[in-house]
């Protein structure tokens, strides 16, 4: 089955996950995305090693579907090499400072010289305007200065979220620019600049936050794991772990106090509607944490589920590979890779389609796997790329 992107190809200059998860995404969808590495690897090929080779575990899971090159575009032959691939591309991926990309010649100048209908997605931390343009930096700078941070934890210490929701976030922007500008340049012909940063995802996903500090002034500070704007929204420790639930909307909040078993609860004044439950959270934490006291787990979730009330349990990372439903769904692609000891647990599908499915078709490749095949489509013959490899251009 042909997937929605066959026929586009993607250059992957990316580098950790802002850029190259945005390139796994086209290549789920069916794009033929090369992914282009130092000669000596790329520094995301090595985070977190999980296998013989040093491979880790975030380039297990931003490499599938890729094949992978690498290349030296500083050198003249390499700068050759780029060109001859842009010429034959779609889309560019590169979330490198922008000095550096005109220095590789992947800035959007050059590369719409050599092809005007070239798409180059980029992403920065900043922004390529405002006087921190030039500034580079990780997920974590973006969570740090949107107040996201600052809001969680304990009130005292802000505290990151270790799961780098702000580079996956950046990612699948970069996606939906890059789907947007492949429909537009269907109509026009012409390419154009997709450009996303950190810190505007950051702030996107806390700009309710900053609607309401900017609104109504209330300079919140962290409450641990309770909600702001509705209650009880917390986690809550039960015999054999913890859960979360969540109670939000008028509904909710009545079928929680009869299970309570306290339907008085939903006529006192403090607990009136989201905001002054929010306000008086730590009451309604108190209560169901008495609840949960004499409950195991199970128990609890069983309870609640029969209520129609959210909740679940909180995991360990084992524990989620574990969950019935994440196995028996088919969450996981089991994805073989040299050296390593097991089949590598990879997500089969962000996004299901019913009639174009996204697919893994490969596993994440060994460095440079695909180089001489890549070369040899440009029109290089053997002694050509024997010679390269001998001057480090590949």
């Amino acid at each position: 089955m042909s997937g929605v992107l066959e026929g586009i190809r993607v250059l992957d200059f990316g580098r950790y996950i802002a850029g190259p998860f945005c390139g796994t995404m086209l290549a789920d969808l069916g794009a033929e995305v090369i992914r282009v590495e130092k000669l000596e690897g790329s520094e995301d090929r090595w985070v977190t090693p999980v296998v013989e080779g040093g491979e880790g575990a975030m380039f297990l899971q931003m490499g599938r579907n890729k094949l992978g090159l690498t290349l030296n575009p500083m050198k003249p032959e390499g700068g050759e090499i780029v060109k001859k691939l842009v010429a034959a591309s779609d889309v560019v991926i590169a979330n490198l400072p922008y000095e550096d990309l005109q220095k590789m010649g992947i800035d959007y100048e050059s590369l719409s010289a050599l092809n005007p209908r070239i798409i180059l997605a980029t992403t920065s931390t900043f922004g390529s305007e405002g006087p921190y343009k030039t500034r580079v930096g990780f997920d974590t700078i973006g969570q740090a200065m949107s107040g996201a941070m600052h809001l969680s934890g304990d009130g005292e210490t802000p505290t990151r979220m270790n799961a780098p929701f702000v580079d996956f976030g950046t990612a699948l922007l970069n996606t939906v620019g890059v789907l947007a500008a492949l429909m537009e340049r269907s109509r026009s012909g012409k390419g154009q600049k997709v450009e996303t940063a950190l810190l505007r995802t950051a702030i996107n996903i806390t700009n309710g936050h900053l609607i309401e500090q900017a609104m109504l002034d209330l300079n919140r500070i962290a409450t641990l794991n309770r909600g702001f704007t509705a209650g009880p929204s917390d986690t809550f420790k039960c015999k054999d772990g913890w859960i979360y639930a969540m109670t939000i909307g008028q509904p909710l909040f009545v079928r929680w106090c009869k299970l309570m078993g306290d339907e008085s609860l939903a006529a006192d004044p403090r607990f009136k509607d989201d905001l002054a439950r929010g306000d008086n959270g730590e009451a309604l934490s108190a209560i169901m944490q008495k609840w949960c006291d004499t409950r195991t787990v199970a128990e609890t979730l069983a309870a609640l589920e029969a209520s129609r009330i959210p909740a679940g349990p909180v995991y360990t990372p084992q524990q989620t590979l574990d969950d019935k439903h994440v196995q028996e769904a088919g969450f996981f692609h089991s994805m073989e890779y040299p050296g390593a000891r097991m089949g590598v647990p990879v997500l089969q599908e962000p996004v299901k389609l019913s009639r174009t499915p996204l697919t893994i078709r490969r596993r994440a490749p060994t460095l440079g796997e695909h180089t001489d095949q890549i070369l040899q489509e440009l029109g290089y013959g053997a002694d050509d790329i024997a010679r390269l490899r001998a001057d480090r251009v590949v």
